[in-house]
């Protein structure tokens, strides 16, 4: 058994789908599957249950999960015990735009002998890696405490307010602000539940408030590939307003949502009894953004 398999099933296993496990492993698929088929030999059990339409763990895959991602932790601390990490291992996800780099300079200012590894990862995956160490803490958004891992605290940021995304060549585009109700004509696009469920959850939640059920558009994939086809066909996402401000898409505009608006808290997770040395800098640079 090696480090390897059980990392590429601890992937497979959170992505439950071989394809997206192996874009995130940046290898091919075949690779994947091959290695672990060769686990499921090695432990003479099949860990996966297989089928065209899904990818679901089986009863000995359930119980493999939890001690695989011991296993990984364990041999990541070995790694650091030989050679200990001199920075700060930070998790992140796409749409910090203006926060992030702020943020980043702010603690540079107050640490500035201390290098930052960004870590960019879903939600889920960022804080079990916050939980079991192998990352120093995380920004994570509209975390409950019932979606927390135990061990892990997360100390709130700032809100985050969404934006509408439209062609901008549609007559809302021209609007200072959009009421959500005057979308409810167009398709959206917006990510899986299952990749960001506080987002999809967020924004299907309150346009059924507004008296409608949001009219399904193109799957969603990255947010570049979204943009480009919101830019030549009408539909609606949600962007960061943080975000919005860093891109470059004319082809697109933004328009803030009519009060009360949308918004998500960005908060910080770390570990609970065990928090990051740079935490209270990194906490107060944090706070330098919060404006």
């Amino acid at each position: 058994m090696e480090l390897r398999q059980l990392s590429y099933f601890v992937t497979v296993a959170e992505e439950l789908h071989f394809g997206r496990a192996a874009e995130r492993l940046h290898i091919v698929q075949s690779a994947v599957s091959q290695q672990i088929q060769r686990l499921e030999r090695e432990l003479g059990a099949e860990l996966f249950d297989r089928s065209p339409r899904h990818v679901r763990l089986t009863g000995a895959g359930e119980r493999l999960l939890p001690e695989a991602r011991a296993v990984l932790a364990a041999a990541e601390r070995a790694r650091a015990a030989v050679a200990p990490a001199a920075g700060l291992r930070l998790g992140t996800s796409t749409g910090l735009g203006e926060h992030l780099d702020r943020v980043l300079a702010a603690f540079a200012e107050r640490e500035p002998d201390v290098p930052v590894e960004l870590v960019a990862l879903p939600a889920e995956e960022r804080l079990a890696r916050v939980a079991d160490g192998r990352l120093d803490a995380a920004f994570v958004r509209g975390v409950s405490p019932r979606d927390q891992l135990p061990g892990v605290r997360v100390l709130p940021l700032w809100p985050d307010p969404l934006v509408a995304a439209l062609p901008a060549a549609h007559p809302l585009a021209a609007r200072d602000e959009v009421a959500l109700d005057e979308l409810a004509g167009l398709p959206l696009s917006i990510t899986e539940r299952r990749v960001n469920p506080a987002l999809v959850d967020l924004v299907v939640g309150a346009c059924h408030d507004a008296g409608f059920q949001p009219l399904p558009g193109p799957a969603s994939g990255s947010l570049q590939d979204t943009l480009a086809t919101i830019g030549t066909r009408p539909l609606w996402t949600v962007v960061y307003a943080s975000h919005a401000r860093v891109l470059h898409a004319p082809r697109i505009a933004f328009v803030p949502f009519r009060a009360p608006g949308l918004a998500l808290t960005t908060g910080l997770a770390v570990h609970g009894s065990n928090p990051p040395p740079y935490l209270d800098n990194l906490r107060a640079a944090c706070g330098d953004h919060e404006s």
